[in-house]
């Protein structure tokens, strides 16, 4: 079995973990599977290669014995259903646990990703000192429902899984910003995802690519 996973020939956030194939990284590191890393360029990504991959040019896309997949919820639950670490044994948990994978996606990284956009895209903007306030309410509406569930929990629902780390991912968007900061509960939470061995080697492998 041969894996190869795609990402920025140079990261936009220069090798801070923020780009989606850190995501995909950390997963096949927790599920210990050797990977290749093909790195393409902001204008490779827009070509016919790349796109046959991936319809909207982006990165990151994962090949597996003729089995070609992209977007990192995607990916991430291909690799914890197929090659176990990730998810539960137990039917419910392992449902739960898929919920949570979903929740990081679908409920909590669009007010992230909005907040970004606002801060970096659209801070220009003669209207963004009215619209970024409104936006900072509505992440931290999602994360002080989110600290409230978690509370003295090390992750959302038993041990560690695919949820926890998507979740992470999505979290580790908002440090820039200082948001997270205002949350202890998800500060430590996220602190205890970077801390894993299978996040630090990946995270060394998406920064050796961006060194100097």
């Amino acid at each position: 079995m041969t894996i190869t996973i795609t990402a920025f020939e140079r990261s936009p956030d220069g090798g801070k973990g923020l780009a989606r194939d850190t995501r995909v990284r950390w997963a096949l590191e927790e599920a210990g599977l050797p990977y290749d890393v093909r790195l393409v360029s902001f204008r490779a990504m827009k070509e016919p290669a790349h796109l046959a991959l991936h319809p909207f040019g982006q990165i990151p896309t994962y090949e597996e014995d003729g089995l070609v997949l992209f977007e990192t919820g995607a990916i991430v639950f291909h690799i914890a259903t197929h090659h176990g670490a990730l998810l539960p044994a137990d039917d419910h948990a392992r449902a739960r646990a898929i919920t949570w994978l979903f929740a990081a996606l679908n409920t909590v990284e669009p007010p992230i990703l909005e907040l970004v956009t606002a801060r970096i895209f659209e801070g220009d903007k003669p209207w963004s000192k009215e619209r970024i306030p409104l936006v900072e309410e509505r992440v931290r509406d999602r994360l002080k429902q989110l600290s409230a569930r978690l509370g003295d929990a090390d992750w959302l629902d038993g041990d560690f899984s695919a949820g926890d780390l998507m979740m992470v991912s999505v979290l580790l968007r908002l440090r820039p910003s200082g948001i997270l900061d205002e949350f202890p509960v998800l500060a430590a939470y996220v602190a205890r995802g970077e801390a894993r061995p299978a996040y630090q080697r990946a995270f060394a492998a998406q920064l050796a690519v961006n060194a100097p």
